[in-house]
């Protein structure tokens, strides 16, 4: 964001684009359809679920979408610890991507089920990224404070808790022209 208003989103034409997630892949070189379709056969059909449905966090660990149940068992089975660290690793290199077209930060925030909920995650994102001004506070960040950057970082760093639902119901609502006070 600058000055209030969106300048990007890590989506494409579809959210199956950007940051790599549960169960979608992230970003995918164009040519791996026409590969798949003729060294697998795969229907267009079939690879729009597994891209959808069966990749990302899923499909690097083979086991689980669930970022909780990849770090709990990440010590046990490689290919959890390997989701992870691509999460983590494409997460770093979003921020620095963005960090780069605004010319710097001021405010990163974490936001949604992982960035709300992960210390562990929110820490090894913001590793190696001290360049930026961005320090974190282990203790703040461990109890999930608001602030987690530390006061000297010249970068803040905010966990702000989502109510996707609402946000939806909200716009919905004013989109069928049913006002914008819309409360569940």
């Amino acid at each position: 964001m600058r000055d209030g208003k969106s300048i990007d989103t890590s989506m494409g034409f579809t959210p199956t684009a950007g940051l790599v997630m549960s169960t979608r892949s992230g970003d995918l070189d164009p040519g791996l359809a026409p590969y798949l379709a003729r060294t697998e056969q795969m229907t267009t059909g079939q690879f729009y679920k597994m891209v959808n449905h069966e990749s990302g966090l899923l499909g690097v660990s083979e086991t689980s979408s669930d970022m909780r149940d990849l770090l709990e068992h990440e010590k046990k089975r490689r290919a959890r610890a390997e989701a992870v660290a691509l999460f983590c690793y494409q997460a770093k290199k979003w921020i620095g991507a963005y960090a780069a077209a605004l010319g710097g930060l001021d405010t990163l925030v974490f936001a949604g089920g992982i960035g709300e909920n992960a210390p562990i995650i929110r820490a090894r994102i913001c590793e190696g990224l001290d360049f930026l001004g961005i320090d974190l506070d282990k203790t703040r960040n461990a109890k999930t404070m608001a602030v987690i950057s530390k006061n000297s970082s010249r970068v803040t760093v905010r966990v702000i808790r989502t109510d996707e639902e609402l946000m939806i119901a909200r716009s919905a609502s004013q989109v069928l022209g049913l006002g914008q006070g819309f409360t569940p």
